[in-house]
């Protein structure tokens, strides 16, 4: 899907109005941003990877985070400038920017897409305030309608975020969310279960019995009733939790599924690349402040680089690919690692997984039906040797 000289451009954005319970990402709280010298830093950032992989052109920038919607305009549209002049970019360049659906944020999003973004994917999480209070999210459903709107309007490509198997959430209460978010949406819906993450006040509260979710079961009953109504409607899911029409996958993240290469820029970011016929692994440092620093010091905010082994690039290669609704072929994962695939993988588990359900195995093809995908992370160790 991707050439070898592609790659995507990840920017991340770890600054956050506040923390959400739920959430473990790379997210940090801090009151009177210089943004001025942060967006700096990134264009340090960028240009250091110009020079270390200057042969690619870039087919997608996604600005993840924490909260990319809590950045200037003139922020985002200066970090754009810089891709675009530091590698030659495809026509049409995918620009993502993760945003949440407060009035402040819902106020930017005619000045982003003048910046140049053109698809906005929102984080809504839920349209029902009062599971928005319990996910301490700082919209309401109306602010969330009004974003979701603002979205249509102004791009073509948009998209927003729900999370189900909720404390108390009925299947019914989630069908009927589900059809609301169906006639709202604009090509392409992200619906994630509720896991309970450690480091997270979620966790804690959830260790003390303050609230239960679905048990696997339950939560298995949870998924095939979302994958039925979106299916039917005809959005069918193209990765795990990702639903779009035809045309509106988000192309960033086919970039990570099918192992594209790919940089990270800013505190946490991750970054896979080929240089020298090597492929390595970068991950930025988790402190901003830190990062800031080491950008000023080196020109880039990066750990040492790791080399991937063939190994490696085998079970990231399968485990992306198998994340996939067409999943992968088995020549995808040779190639990828240089490895003989029934060197690395079991027939006799593949065998055993094929005629319980699991898994579809139609000459060179391997894909995962519905069950599968709910065991997708005890399934790969399973069938590998």
């Amino acid at each position: 899907m991707f050439r070898p000289d592609q790659m995507g451009v990840y920017i991340h954005w770890p600054f956050c109005e506040s923390r959400c319970p739920y959430c473990d990402f790379n997210a940090h709280v801090r009151e009177g941003l210089d943004q001025a010298q942060w967006v700096e830093a990134y264009v340090q950032a960028l240009q250091h990877y110009a020079q270390r992989i200057p042969d690619r052109q870039v087919v997608s920038i996604f600005f993840g985070g924490g909260t990319p919607s809590l950045m200037e305009p003139q922020t985002v549209a200066r970090i754009i400038d810089t891709v675009q002049s530091l590698w030659p970019v495809a026509n049409d360049l995918e620009i993502t920017l993760e945003a949440n659906p407060t009035s402040v944020e819902n106020d930017k999003l005619i000045a982003f897409k003048e910046a140049g973004v053109n698809r906005i994917s929102l984080g809504v999480q839920a349209l029902n305030d009062a599971y928005l209070k319990f996910f301490g999210r700082g919209h309401s459903v109306d602010d969330a309608l009004r974003a979701i709107e603002l979205a249509k309007t102004h791009y073509a490509r948009s998209s927003f975020d729900l999370i189900y198997a909720r404390p108390d959430q009925t299947l019914d209460d989630w069908g009927r969310e589900l059809e609301q978010a169906i006639t709202l949406s604009n090509g392409h819906l992200s619906l994630y279960q509720l896991t309970i993450e450690r480091n997270t006040p979620f966790y804690m509260r959830h260790s003390r019995g303050e609230f239960t979710i679905p048990d696997d079961v339950k939560g298995a009953d949870f998924y095939h009733l979302t994958q039925d109504i979106l299916e039917g409607a005809g959005l069918p899911s193209y990765e795990v939790s990702n639903h779009a029409k035809a045309g509106h996958e988000c192309r960033h993240n086919l970039i990570y599924w099918h192992m594209a290469d790919y940089i990270g820029v800013g505190a946490g970011a991750h970054g896979r690349f080929v240089q020298d016929n090597h492929k390595y692994a970068s991950r930025d440092h988790a402190a901003p402040e830190i990062w800031l620093e080491r950008v000023h010091k080196n020109g880039h905010g990066a750990h040492a680089l790791e080399g991937l082994t063939q190994d490696d690039r085998f079970h990231e290669a399968l485990m992306m690919g198998l994340r996939l609704r067409e999943g992968i072929s088995i020549a995808q994962c040779e190639t990828q690692s240089g490895l003989s695939f029934f060197d690395m993988v079991a027939q006799s588990k593949m065998d055993t997984a094929r005629a319980e359900g699991w898994i579809i195995q139609e000459g060179d093809s391997i894909r995962l039906t519905r069950e599968g995908m709910l065991r997708l992370n005890v399934l790969i160790p399973f069938i590998l040797k």
